[in-house]
């Protein structure tokens, strides 16, 4: 378990990293204009998409089940109404209802 000075110093290394990785994009992308604060929101999401590897992959179909759960799970024969799960969704009620509908 890290001392609360060793939690401090990694702090500050964390946020100097931080200001150091603003720093580099501000010059890398133009926008020293921005100060100390660096690109944010739309700038930032500019820098992502043009120097990130990171690629967007297509979104996989959702599956009959998890069809039928985002569409009735709201509904309140759905859902429990008291003791320790009140609000929460009876997925055993909605297996049931799933089989029955697929017959």
């Amino acid at each position: 378990m890290p001392t609360q000075k060793e939690r401090t110093y990694y702090r500050m290394g964390y946020t100097d990293g931080l200001a150091d990785a603003r720093r580099d994009i501000t010059r890398d992308f133009g926008l020293e204009h921005l100060g100390a604060r660096g690109p944010t929101g739309r700038h930032y999401r500019e820098y992502e998409e043009q120097y990130t590897t990171r690629k967007q992959r297509p979104t996989r179909k959702l599956s009959a089940w998890q069809k039928f759960v985002k569409t009735n799970s709201k509904k309140p024969r759905f859902r429990y109404k008291s003791g320790a799960k009140k609000g929460r969704v009876n997925l055993k009620a909605l297996g049931v209802a799933y089989r029955k509908k697929r017959r």
